[in-house]
Parts: C-alpha cells; structure tokens; sequence
C-alpha cells in the first residue's frame, strides 16, 4: 500500500493551507502600523494574483510528482480536485465578496464543480472511473487566467502604470475570458454527464431489485 504521506501529497494538502493565506492578503485589511499603507493597498491585488497564480501552478507539480515516483493514491485522487475546487470556490466568493464579480457567476462554476463531484462519487461506489476530458483541462486553465484577471483589473496599479487604455484593454479581456470560462464550464459538465449516462441512468449495485 502506499503512502499518502508521500512528496505529491504534501503539495497538495500545503495549497489547501494556504488557501486562508491567499484570502487574508485577498480581503484583508493591511495593519496601520506598515508604512505606506496606501502602496500596499495598491500592491494588494498582485500579491494575492501571484499568490492564486502559485498555489494554482502546484496542481501540476503534484501530478508530475505523483506520476513520476509512482507514488498515485486513492487519497491523492480525492484530495487532488478537492483542493482545485477549494481554491477556484474561495477566490470566486471573494470577488463577488468584493463586488468584483457578478454572484450568478460564482454560482454557475461552483454548482457545476458540486454536481460533477457528486457523480464522481457515485462513479467510485459503482467500481467506475470516467476519464478526465480535455473540455475539463480547458476549463480549469480559463478559470485561472480569469480569477487572475479579475482580481488585478481594478488595481490603482493597472491604470496608472499601464495607462488607461490598457486598463480598458485589460477589463475587456477579463470579461472575455470569463465569459468563455463560464460556457466551457457548462460544456464541460454536459460532455461528463455524456460520459457518466452509464451511471446516471442505473441500474446501481445498491438496489434492491439487483440483489441475489
């Protein structure tokens, strides 16, 4: 048996740690005692998108080290997405929190990550594994570049070091990408119910009726 306290593992379970760390520098109001506070709350947005844009990056590092050393565990596989939607969960409710970011879109990706974890877990107790499809790689990348955006996009930092056309640029391309995070998120979770029909539709083990 493996080891869940292997290399892969510990990536993962310090991103879902830090996650707090993220949304402190996120939301969190800088002590008054700093000097310049002004420039921290300007340099605030940055430092919490490098901080989202790491912990997100960890989820290749934990998957090459996972693969590499052989060291793949049934925990490893339950944490591993846990701690995606962890991440993407918390830095959407703290953009509608800052009034950054429109609630029915923080409530369509979430619902879809709740409803496809769901029917993974249905998958499991049936003894059956739908593979992960590109539509979901797609997505996981436009989700990212999107938070990361909509994070730095109403930054002071953006319209005056930028210039106000790249600020505009910028706010533009951050609904963009959004908004095409948004449709290839319902895509992708119509192509796992294609793949999942199998399980959606039974019959499943737990019935009375299958019982011998």
């Amino acid at each position: 048996m493996k080891s869940i306290n292997n290399a892969a593992n510990r990536v993962t379970i310090a991103r879902v740690l830090f996650i707090p760390v993220f949304l402190v520098v996120l939301l969190g109001e800088w002590p008054q005692f700093i000097p310049s506070p002004d420039r921290w709350n300007a340099a605030k947005p940055w430092i919490a998108a490098a901080v989202f844009a790491l912990l997100a990056a960890t989820d290749a590092v934990d998957g090459y080290l996972a693969r590499s050393r052989n060291e793949v565990t049934t925990f490893g596989k339950f944490i591993d997405p846990l701690a995606d939607k962890l991440l993407v969960t918390a830095a959407l409710v703290a953009l509608v929190d800052l009034d950054r970011l429109p609630s029915w879109i923080a409530l369509v990706i979430i619902s879809r990550e709740l409803i496809v974890s769901g029917l993974r877990m249905v998958a499991v107790a049936e003894g059956k594994v739908i593979a992960a499809s590109s539509w979901g790689k797609v997505k996981t990348i436009l989700q990212i570049v999107a938070i990361v955006a909509f994070i730095v996009k109403d930054s002071p930092v953006t319209s005056q070091v930028a210039g106000s056309t790249a600020a505009v640029a910028l706010a533009w391309g951050s609904w963009g990408v959004m908004g095409l995070a948004v449709i290839v998120t319902i895509l992708s979770m119509i192509d796992y119910f294609y793949h999942a029909r199998d399980i959606i539709t039974g019959p499943w083990s737990g019935r009375s009726d299958d019982a011998v």
